[in-house]
């Protein structure tokens, strides 16, 4: 890991202008924040998340703040990769482009023994996590490849803590990405494909409302504190983070 000074500056209404932005899990805490920094900043928004009701309002929120977005309903857990190809095609055949990946999905059923952990929400916080980013920017890559500069950005939980007891599946699946990052971007640093991961700090969202037992809520921040770093990465200014890991101070 890699904490790269200095921090991100505010977002610019024009960082992303003319690029083209998949946000995955965009209705999430940190997911509808960075998709309303990135409309902000002049990106046309592709909305990815499993709840209809939840994306609808993050879209209408764009659209009143004079962003353009799409919405792409698709449950992580049961996609397979002929529909994440699908997906691909049809940003395609819309825009004609990707310059933009946003992992913001997550899924966290709470602290548990890995002793007494379900095989089945082991299985799925490996796969949501881990497996099905993967997939999903495995079959961007071809359209990310064709833009002048495209990011990829892996939105990572702290390593430090969830290699600790009780993590299970979800620490295990954020300790791959602490791998698959550096491991991407060797085997692209020669394309126009930039690959980074965001390591925000503790944020009041959902997921983090599963832990129990922790000390930090006090410490936690609102996922808007960290929507910039998010345009940062994906706009060209964050070619200074390429291949690595950033912790930006909220």
């Amino acid at each position: 890991m890699n904490a790269v000074p200095p921090d991100a500056r505010p977002a610019t209404a024009a960082a992303l202008h003319g690029r083209v932005v998949l946000v995955v899990g965009a209705h999430g805490g940190l997911g509808r924040a960075a998709a309303l920094a990135c409309a902000r900043a002049g990106a046309r928004l592709v909305l990815l998340g499993r709840r209809v009701p939840k994306l609808n309002r993050v879209h209408d929120a764009i659209v009143q703040g004079g962003g353009e977005a799409t919405l792409y309903p698709l449950d992580l857990e049961g996609a397979s990769a002929d529909d994440y190809a699908e997906l691909a095609a049809r940003i395609e055949a819309e825009f004609g482009r990707l310059d933009g990946l946003l992992h913001c999905a997550a899924w966290f059923r709470g602290l548990t023994p890995l002793e007494h952990t379900e095989p089945a929400a082991f299985a799925r916080a490996l796969h949501v996590n881990l497996t099905a980013r993967w997939w999903l920017t495995q079959a961007c890559l071809p359209l990310l490849r064709r833009a002048a500069d495209s990011a990829v950005v892996f939105v990572i939980d702290d390593p430090d803590a969830t290699r600790q007891a009780y993590w299970g599946g979800y620490g295990i699946a954020q300790s791959g990405q602490q791998a698959l990052v550096p491991m991407l971007h060797a085997e692209l640093a020669a394309t126009p494909v930039r690959i980074s991961g965001l390591q925000p700090g503790p944020m009041r969202t959902a997921l983090r409302a599963q832990i129990s037992a922790e000390g930090d809520r006090g410490q936690a921040r609102d996922p808007g504190d960290y929507a910039d770093a998010c345009v940062h990465l994906l706009s060209a200014e964050g070619a200074a983070q390429r291949g690595r890991i950033w912790c930006p101070a909220p």
